[in-house]
C-alpha cells in the first residue's frame, strides 16, 4: 500500500526532544527515552568525542596518514549504532568512526584504515558493520540490495545507511532511494547535514526547502531531526527502524549538525566559514547540552560521569599506544582478498611483488 502524500512530509522545524540550553521540550509524536537509554547515549558520546580528538591529535603527530572528524556530529553516529537490533546492518561513511565504535568494533582495528595499514581492520560479517569508504553514496546502494536481499531471505534485518549533505547530490542516491521505495526495501537512510560538502555551502547544493523533502518525491516517509538532540535521535532513528522492520519499507532522516573541526587535516576551513558561524553551533554541542539535562533530572551523577570519562580516557591511551608502534603490513594480503579464486595474472603480480621484495632485502 502506498503511504498517503501528508504522510511523506517532514516536519516544518526539526523535532527536538532536548534544547540547547539542556532543557526538555515537549513532543506529542515522539516520547523522551527511558533513563537508561539516555545514559547509555550520553556514556557513548563521552568516548565518541574523546576518540575524535585524540584521533584528530595523532593525524598531527604524524601517527595517522588522515582523520575526518566528526566533532559536533557524534549524536547522530551514537544513535545510528544504539538504535540497531543484532541482526540489522550499518553502513557507515569515512567520517562515521564513532558509529562504528559504538556498534561494537574495536577502535584500533578502525584506525587501520587512517594510519594507511589495511583497507578495512575488521571484519564487516562479525559486526554487521560494511567498510568505511570514501566514495560517496556508494554505501547507501550496498544498504539497499543488503535489505532487500533479507527481505527475499525472510530475515529480521534493518539496514541503516549513513551519509552526508554532499552525498545527496550524487547519482547513487537517487538510484538506492528509489529502488528501496519500489521494492519497499527496510533501509533507514540518514543524511547528516552538517551544512558543508568539504567546503560547499548547502544552498549551492539543493534548492529544496530541505534535504528531508528529497525523500517525498521518491514516495518514502521523511523526517526532520535535530542532529545535536541525543534524545531527539535515538527517538526519531529508533522509531524509523521500527517502521521499516514492521514492513513499512524505506525511511529517510535529516539530522541537522555541524562539523566543528575541518573536513580532514588536509582542510583550511577559515577559507569558507567564519568564526562566528562555529561559535554559533558551539553552543549547540550534543555533549554539553545531554550532560546538562541528565545532571538536572538526576539521571547522571558525579560517579557515573567518571566512569564514562575513566572509559574514554582508556581507549585514548590504548589508541596512543597502539598507534605509536612500528606496523608490519604483510604484502600478501594485498592480493589475498580481492578474489576467492586467485587469477593468473594476479599470481603473477604477487610473484613479481615477492621476488621485488626479496631482492631489496638482500
Amino acid at each position: 500500500m502506498a503511504h498517503s502524500p501528508e504522510s511523506l512530509l517532514p516536519t516544518a522545524e526539526p523535532i527536538s526532544l532536548i534544547d540547547q540550553d539542556g532543557a526538555a521540550v515537549e513532543n506529542s509524536d515522539y516520547s523522551m527515552p527511558d533513563d537508561s537509554t539516555l545514559l547509555a547515549g550520553y556514556g557513548a558520546l563521552v568516548v565518541g568525542r574523546r576518540i575524535n580528538d585524540q584521533a584528530y591529535a595523532l593525524v598531527r603527530q604524524g601517527r595517522l596518514a588522515v582523520y575526518p572528524s566528526s566533532h559536533g556530529q557524534e549524536a547522530c553516529q551514537v544513535a545510528a549504532a544504539l538504535a540497531l537490533g543484532a541482526n540489522d546492518w550499518l553502513f557507515p561513511t569515512y567520517r562515521d568512526t564513532v558509529a562504528v565504535i559504538t556498534r561494537g568494533v574495536d577502535p584500533i582495528g578502525v584506525m587501520e584504515s587512517f594510519r594507511g595499514d589495511w583497507h578495512c581492520g575488521y571484519d564487516p560479517k562479525q559486526y554487521k558493520v560494511a567498510t568505511q569508504s570514501t566514495p560517496l553514496a556508494t554505501q547507501l546502494l550496498h544498504a539497499v540490495g543488503v535489505a532487500h536481499a533479507a527481505t527475499l531471505r525472510g530475515e529480521d534485518t534493518v539496514a541503516v545507511a549513513l551519509c552526508g549533505d554532499g552525498a545527496t547530490s550524487e547519482g547513487d542516491f537517487h538510484e538506492a532511494l528509489n529502488f528501496a521505495a519500489v521494492f519497499k526495501a527496510p533501509v533507514v537512510f540518514l543524511i547528516q547535514n552538517n551544512e558543508y560538502a568539504i567546503s560547499v555551502p548547502l544552498a549551492k547544493q539543493s534548492a529544496a526547502p530541505s534535504l528531508a523533502h528529497k525523500g517525498v518525491g521518491y514516495g518514502i516517509p521523511s523526517h526532520r531531526v535535530d542532529g545535536n538532540d541525543i534524545a531527539a535521535m535515538l527517538a526519531v532513528v529508533g522509531e524509523a527502524i521500527a517502521q521499516a522492520r514492521a514492513g513499512g519499507g524505506p525511511q529517510l532522516i535529516e539530522a541537522h549538525t555541524y562539523r566543528m573541526q575541518a573536513h580532514t587535516n588536509a582542510d583550511d576551513a577559515t577559507r569558507y566559514r567564519t568564526a562566528d558561524e562555529v561559535a554559533q553551533w558551539q553552543e549547540r554541542d550534543p555533549l554539553s547540552r545531554a550532560k546538562t539535562y541528565l545532571t538536572d533530572q538526576g539521571i547522571l551523577d558525579e560517579r557515573s560521569a567518571a566512569g564514562f570519562t575513566a572509559q574514554a580516557d582508556q581507549i585514548a591511551a590504548e589508541l596512543r599506544t597502539a598507534l605509536g608502534a612500528e606496523s608490519s603490513p604483510d604484502p600478501d594480503q594485498l592480493f589475498k582478498y580481492v578474489y576467492e579464486k586467485p587469477t593468473s595474472a594476479l599470481i603473477e603480480q604477487q610473484a613479481m611483488l615477492s621476488d621485488e621484495i626479496e631482492r631489496e632485502s638482500v
